[in-house]
């Protein structure tokens, strides 16, 4: 039965008046998914546990940490221009790489797939910067513990939000056992994510100018999957599930709709049947579009696994 995983706490991260990074956006996702899914016996809501520091460990220096804890006890403070901590924001963090590592943990262990609604975002988190609305990598930190703790051999993350995860790519370019393929607009922030950027062979770059028919889109990502999983069975794939690759998102110039994200869930289960589910939302900054998405994803994901 898939999981839904979330907490509270990520409610509590505020950003500042403005922001497009908002509270509603989970409140959206919850509530679609809440009663899409859980009310009909189709999923069961998890609470997000705090992540372990060994995990996260795993992808961030403890720097990073120890900068975030600082400014957690200062009670807040400006990270980057578009990033900052609030009261909330350190709980919220700890609960969303929580979430992800806990999806993992129960997938491995043949609990089924699990969708992670959490905030904030995770996948421009680098190993020692906060940037691009994220605070920690949330899907790294997840491949890293499944490959280094828990005993997957091989994992892959599958990044479809409209923005590079330059913070993943980072995390994960020297390690073998995890492949990371992402489609992403380009050129557009945060600059990364070149064709010609491949890591250790373990990086599967996919840039895309916006406005390209949704079709060609869902088609290079699913050929790139292909490349990545030549000769690589992955023990788990993980979704790192930015939703503003819609049309009509107000940060992104991609075409896609709510119904391609089920496909490409399908798509890519049917590529790598034996591996375990696992997806942590991302980016997406049209509330009501944004639920719906996710619920056709999370949907997917319960049907994939049975």
């Amino acid at each position: 039965m898939l999981a839904l995983i979330t907490h509270p706490a990520c409610l509590e991260h505020r950003n500042p008046p403005g922001h497009p990074e908002t509270p509603e956006r989970l409140e959206a996702v919850v509530a679609r998914l809440e009663d899409g899914l859980v009310a009909g016996g189709a999923a069961v809501r998890l609470e997000a546990p705090r992540a372990r520091r060994d995990d996260l460990l795993r992808v961030h220096t403890a720097a990073h940490l120890e900068r975030l804890e600082a400014l957690d006890r200062a009670g807040g403070g400006v990270l980057d221009p578009d990033t900052s901590m609030g009261p909330g924001s350190l709980e919220a963090a700890l609960r969303a790489a929580g979430a992800a590592v806990l999806g993992v943990e129960r997938a491995l262990a043949g609990g089924g797939p699990a969708f992670c609604a959490v905030r904030p975002p995770g996948h421009h988190a680098t190993p020692s910067r906060a940037m691009g609305f994220c605070l920690l990598g949330n899907a790294a930190i997840a491949a890293r513990a499944a490959v280094e703790r828990l005993g997957a051999p091989r994992a892959l993350i599958v990044d479809w939000d409209v923005h590079h995860g330059n913070g993943t790519a980072d995390a994960v370019r020297a390690e073998p056992r995890i492949r990371y393929v992402s489609l992403h607009q380009w050129p557009y922030y945060p600059g990364t994510g070149a064709e010609d950027d491949t890591g250790a062979g373990n990086l599967f770059h996919v840039p895309r100018g916006p406005g390209l028919p949704r079709e060609r889109y869902v088609a290079d990502l699913l050929a790139a999957v292909d490349r990545a999983l030549d000769g690589f069975a992955p023990a788990v794939v993980v979704f790192s599930s930015g939703f503003d690759a819609l049309g009509g998102d107000p940060l992104g110039g991609f075409t896609l709709e709510p119904e391609d994200f089920a496909a490409l869930t399908r798509a890519i289960h049917g590529r790598a049947p034996e591996a375990a589910l696992v997806s942590v939302l991302e980016g997406g900054y049209d509330p009501p579009r944004l639920a719906e998405a996710a619920w056709r994803h999370a949907e997917a994901l319960a049907t994939a696994t049975g």
